[in-house]
Protein backbone atom coordinates (compact mmCIF):
# COMPACT_ATOMS: atom_id res chain seq x y z
CA UNK A 1 0.00 0.00 0.00
CA UNK A 2 1.55 3.34 -0.78
CA UNK A 3 2.34 5.85 2.20
CA UNK A 4 0.84 8.77 1.57
CA UNK A 5 3.78 11.54 3.12
CA UNK A 6 3.64 15.27 3.62
CA UNK A 7 0.73 15.04 6.19
CA UNK A 8 0.28 17.79 8.91
CA UNK A 9 2.83 16.50 11.68
CA UNK A 10 4.21 13.46 10.06
CA UNK A 11 7.66 12.76 10.98
CA UNK A 12 10.25 12.38 8.49
CA UNK A 13 12.30 9.39 8.76
CA UNK A 14 15.19 7.66 6.58
CA UNK A 15 13.03 7.44 3.53
CA UNK A 16 11.81 10.72 3.52
CA UNK A 17 12.52 13.27 0.63
CA UNK A 18 15.41 15.54 0.87
CA UNK A 19 15.01 19.10 2.25
CA UNK A 20 14.85 20.97 -0.93
CA UNK A 21 11.76 18.85 -1.94
CA UNK A 22 9.84 19.16 1.26
CA UNK A 23 7.81 22.13 1.11
CA UNK A 24 8.41 25.09 4.08
CA UNK A 25 6.90 25.53 7.32
CA UNK A 26 3.22 27.29 6.63
CA UNK A 27 3.11 27.09 2.67
CA UNK A 28 -0.50 26.13 2.18
CA UNK A 29 -1.49 23.12 -0.73
CA UNK A 30 -2.97 26.42 -2.97
CA UNK A 31 0.39 27.55 -2.98
CA UNK A 32 2.43 24.02 -4.01
CA UNK A 33 -0.41 23.94 -6.73
CA UNK A 34 0.03 27.44 -8.18
CA UNK A 35 4.12 27.25 -8.12
CA UNK A 36 3.26 23.65 -9.59
CA UNK A 37 1.06 24.40 -12.69
CA UNK A 38 3.24 27.92 -13.37
CA UNK A 39 6.40 25.11 -13.49
CA UNK A 40 4.54 22.71 -15.91
CA UNK A 41 3.89 25.89 -17.64
CA UNK A 42 7.20 26.66 -18.09
CA UNK A 43 7.81 22.94 -19.09
CA UNK A 44 5.89 23.62 -21.82
CA UNK A 45 7.59 26.70 -22.78
CA UNK A 46 10.91 25.27 -22.60
CA UNK A 47 9.45 22.21 -25.34
CA UNK A 48 8.25 24.73 -27.36
CA UNK A 49 11.56 26.31 -27.18
CA UNK A 50 13.52 23.26 -28.41
CA UNK A 51 11.21 23.49 -31.65
CA UNK A 52 11.99 26.91 -31.79
CA UNK A 53 15.73 25.63 -32.49
CA UNK A 54 14.92 22.27 -34.34
CA UNK A 55 13.45 25.14 -36.76
CA UNK A 56 16.38 27.34 -36.47
CA UNK A 57 18.85 24.26 -37.69
CA UNK A 58 16.03 22.89 -40.14
CA UNK A 59 15.93 26.32 -42.08
CA UNK A 60 19.43 26.64 -42.14
CA UNK A 61 19.93 23.01 -43.32
CA UNK A 62 17.14 23.70 -46.04
CA UNK A 63 18.71 27.23 -47.33
CA UNK A 64 22.33 25.68 -47.67
CA UNK A 65 21.12 23.19 -49.63
CA UNK A 66 19.51 25.75 -51.95
CA UNK A 67 23.48 25.79 -53.09
CA UNK A 68 23.21 22.15 -54.22
CA UNK A 69 19.49 22.58 -55.88
CA UNK A 70 20.47 26.19 -57.85
CA UNK A 71 23.67 24.45 -59.24
CA UNK A 72 21.79 21.40 -60.22
CA UNK A 73 18.85 23.49 -62.28
CA UNK A 74 22.06 25.25 -63.53
CA UNK A 75 23.53 21.78 -65.10
CA UNK A 76 20.33 20.55 -66.39
CA UNK A 77 19.73 23.64 -68.26
CA UNK A 78 17.11 25.77 -66.23
CA UNK A 79 18.87 28.56 -65.80
CA UNK A 80 15.96 30.68 -64.98
CA UNK A 81 14.68 28.64 -62.93
CA UNK A 82 18.30 28.35 -60.59
CA UNK A 83 18.06 32.20 -60.68
CA UNK A 84 14.76 32.82 -59.45
CA UNK A 85 15.52 30.66 -56.49
CA UNK A 86 19.35 32.06 -55.93
CA UNK A 87 18.08 35.49 -56.27
CA UNK A 88 14.39 35.24 -54.74
CA UNK A 89 14.70 32.70 -52.00
CA UNK A 90 18.20 32.06 -50.96
CA UNK A 91 18.98 33.47 -47.86
CA UNK A 92 15.97 35.19 -47.69
CA UNK A 93 14.54 36.49 -44.65
CA UNK A 94 11.75 34.08 -42.70
CA UNK A 95 9.81 36.71 -41.32
CA UNK A 96 10.11 40.91 -41.69
CA UNK A 97 13.69 41.49 -41.42
CA UNK A 98 14.97 38.31 -39.41
CA UNK A 99 16.66 34.94 -40.16
CA UNK A 100 15.95 32.09 -37.80
CA UNK A 101 18.90 32.74 -35.28
CA UNK A 102 17.26 36.60 -34.87
CA UNK A 103 14.10 34.98 -33.97
CA UNK A 104 15.51 32.72 -31.38
CA UNK A 105 17.83 35.12 -30.30
CA UNK A 106 14.55 37.64 -29.68
CA UNK A 107 12.59 34.78 -28.10
CA UNK A 108 15.23 34.18 -25.43
CA UNK A 109 16.15 37.09 -24.35
CA UNK A 110 12.93 38.26 -24.42
CA UNK A 111 9.77 36.12 -24.12
CA UNK A 112 11.52 33.20 -22.69
CA UNK A 113 14.01 35.32 -19.99
CA UNK A 114 10.89 37.05 -18.42
CA UNK A 115 9.06 33.40 -18.24
CA UNK A 116 12.07 31.98 -16.33
CA UNK A 117 12.67 34.81 -14.21
CA UNK A 118 9.25 34.94 -12.82
CA UNK A 119 9.15 31.25 -12.18
CA UNK A 120 12.17 31.99 -10.21
CA UNK A 121 10.95 34.69 -8.41
CA UNK A 122 7.65 33.46 -7.67
CA UNK A 123 9.49 30.20 -5.72
CA UNK A 124 12.45 32.48 -4.09
CA UNK A 125 9.46 34.37 -2.61
CA UNK A 126 7.02 31.70 -1.31
CA UNK A 127 8.72 28.48 -0.78
CA UNK A 128 12.60 29.45 -0.45
CA UNK A 129 13.81 28.78 -4.42
CA UNK A 130 12.69 25.18 -3.96
CA UNK A 131 11.66 23.26 -7.09
CA UNK A 132 9.33 20.65 -8.21
CA UNK A 133 7.30 20.73 -4.95
CA UNK A 134 4.36 19.79 -6.19
CA UNK A 135 5.67 16.42 -8.18
CA UNK A 136 8.21 15.41 -4.57
CA UNK A 137 4.56 15.36 -3.25
CA UNK A 138 2.94 13.16 -5.53
CA UNK A 139 6.00 11.19 -5.63
CA UNK A 140 5.43 10.53 -1.64
CA UNK A 141 1.69 9.99 -2.14
CA UNK A 142 2.04 7.31 -4.93
CA UNK A 143 5.53 5.52 -4.02
CA UNK A 144 5.63 2.29 -1.72
CA UNK A 145 8.22 2.68 1.33
CA UNK A 146 10.12 0.20 2.20
CA UNK A 147 9.95 -1.09 -1.89
CA UNK A 148 12.57 -1.68 -4.06
CA UNK A 149 12.63 1.31 -7.15
CA UNK A 150 10.34 3.38 -4.21
CA UNK A 151 13.35 5.03 -2.79
CA UNK A 152 12.22 8.09 -1.93
CA UNK A 153 16.05 9.52 -3.02
CA UNK A 154 18.41 8.62 -5.99
CA UNK A 155 21.14 7.21 -3.30
CA UNK A 156 18.84 4.89 -1.60
CA UNK A 157 19.44 6.21 2.05
CA UNK A 158 16.17 8.30 2.03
Amino acid sequence: MAHHGNEPGERHDGDAPDERHRRPAGVDDETVAALGKLSEALETVERARGHLYSLHQLIGHADLMLDDVVERFRAAGHDRIADRIAEELLGRNVIAGRWTFQIVEDFDDGYYALFRNLDRQARDELVQGRRHLFEAEMKEHRRTRGRPGHEARPDGTG
